[in-house]
């Protein structure tokens, strides 16, 4: 107890020299704290001690002050500015929360009131840099977002009050570079390419992104006034836009011939909806102009597993999709496809690549193994995990792995990623290359190869999978041609999709292979 004192008098008298936080915002500093060692602590794939946690992130304070070094030496943690004592604390028990959180804001008051920073260090960089800590210690996929850019990824997810377009910065002001459907951009009568000069009477000339986009964004049925330079009209226009809630597009269709395109870029609330409505346009085109869909997940980084299960049900009638399994007991799902195709059955071919990662994966896999879809291009990224996102006091997030999923046939996808039926990359150049190898019976890659399970640790076991159609990074125009040659060849088709596969079996007995591969 007496060196816990000590350490409080010490940041007392600091306090009173320099201006450190009040009481009030190193209560603050400790409940943000506090909350989150807990929600770690008790959501993380892995068991990691609270004290572990706190460490690992005080650590981390030489980031800001290079000198400085954090002991935990005998049930005391020390902080120190080169061989000077700072701050001595008492170790709280391995899994307190609240005391860790408590010991770590006490200790960035003596990090903020050291000689040198005078206590003007910016709160929420020191919260990211013991955040960053703190997961530094876990896995790649596991981070922290600070209070602005985590109200950045809420709008990504979940949409946000705006006008419905994408900009870039140009000298003359903020280029437009697309006007998304169904907005009010659209509504008003935004177009491609216009410029916007001025926002509610001031200029955009020499505004940041972020200045322009927190302009545009604003209260729902919120009016802003646009002053727009337009190529071929002489005039600037007033243009007066009605904000509404925005959700970016991730789904964009286009004809290629007989065959339907359609790219997701990405997997937020929005993006089972978007695709069914494209989807429907699709199937009433269809007959008999359209002869099959590219469904392109290619450079497609993730998102929501929900809207990953929505959309893979959007093209099944039965089967299990995915499953997940974690540490936590919420982490044990499972989801199931409902009984409604609505594309009504029509060829499916699904493109991926060395980027497409973790939600695109469980689409691919799930068409996969269910036999609905042919799969064409590289070994996917590989991201297996799932992660939950969890807010914290100060609006920052934090975003945690705590669980692994599966395919349908029971194997993980951690490290290993999908496997296509059709590989298009290695020494692979051009179309016929490709069809050749399936007309000889090369190709597709077996199904015992692609439902191989490996261990999420397994890297040798991962990369000699993994060699067998190597992750290419780029998107080639081979993977389209390919698909639009198959899906225009119904043998040809056929002969990709390999064996039939029995998709009964496999919802009613896989999903125990993929509990107990843990």
């Amino acid at each position: 107890m007496g060196a816990l004192s000590i350490a409080f008098l010490m940041v007392a008298c600091a306090a009173q020299d320099t201006g450190a936080p009040a009481e009030k915002d190193l209560s603050q500093a400790t409940r943000l704290f506090s909350v989150g060692f807990q929600d770690i602590s008790d959501i993380y794939i892995n068991d990691i001690s609270v004290s572990d946690l706190a460490l690992a992130g005080l650590g981390n304070l030489s980031t800001i002050e290079p000198d400085i070094s954090v002991k935990n030496d005998v049930g005391r943690v020390s902080v120190s500015f080169g061989n000077q004592p700072a701050g001595i604390f008492m170790a709280p028990q391995k899994f307190d929360a609240e005391g860790w959180g408590n010991l770590t804001a006490t200790a960035l008051t003596v990090v903020s009131n050291h000689e040198g920073n005078k206590g003007d260090v910016d709160p929420e960089k020191m919260y990211e840099v013991i955040f960053d800590g703190v997961l530094g210690a876990l896995d790649n996929f596991s981070r922290y977002a600070g209070r602005d850019e985590a109200r950045e990824n809420r709008a990504s997810r979940d949409g946000f009050g705006g006008i419905g377009v994408r900009i870039r910065l140009i000298d003359t002001g903020v280029q437009v570079l697309s006007v998304m459907e169904e907005t009010p951009a659209e509504s008003a009568g935004l177009k491609d390419n216009d410029v916007i000069i001025a926002i509610d009477g001031e200029t955009t000339v020499g505004l940041s992104q972020r200045d322009v986009v927190r302009r545009l964004r604003g209260p729902l049925r919120s009016n802003v006034d646009l002053t727009v330079a337009r190529a071929g009209d002489t005039k600037d226009l007033d243009i007066q836009v009605v904000r509404a809630h925005i959700v970016p597009q991730t789904v964009k269709y286009e004809r290629l011939g007989d065959i339907a395109h359609i790219r997701v870029s990405g997997f937020n609330q929005s993006t089972t909806r978007s695709l069914r409505e494209k989807l429907k346009q699709v199937t009433d085109e269809a007959n008999p102009s359209i002869v099959g869909i590219v469904l392109d997940l290619r450079g497609n980084p993730g998102g929501l597993l929900d809207q990953a299960v929505g959309v893979s049900d959007l093209f099944l009638t039965n089967g299990r999709i995915v499953s997940t399994h974690g540490r936590h007991p919420d982490s044990h799902q499972y989801f199931d496809a409902e009984p409604e195709d609505v594309t009504k059955n029509m060829p499916v071919a699904v493109l991926v690549n060395g980027n497409s990662a973790s939600a695109s994966e469980i689409v691919a896999a799930a068409l996969q193994d269910l036999g609905r879809a042919v799969v064409i291009g590289s070994s996917s990224y590989g991201k297996g995990t799932v992660q939950t996102v969890l807010r914290l006091p100060n609006e920052g997030e934090l975003t945690l792995t705590w669980a692994h999923f599966h395919a349908p046939s029971g194997y993980g996808l951690s490290r290993r990623g999908v496997i296509p039926d059709i590989c298009t990359s290695g020494d692979l150049s051009k179309v016929d290359d490709v069809l050749n190898l399936l007309r000889t019976g090369a190709l597709p890659i077996d199904q015992i190869t692609q439902r191989r399970y490996i261990e999420p640790d397994d890297i040798k076991g991962a990369e000699t999978l993994r060699a067998k159609c190597p992750p290419r990074q780029s998107e080639s125009e081979i993977d389209v041609e390919v698909a639009q040659r198959l899906l225009d060849d119904p043998a040809l088709f056929a002969l990709a999709r390999g064996a039939t596969h029995n998709t009964a079996t496999m919802s009613s007995g896989l999903a125990a292979a993929a509990a107990t591969s843990q």
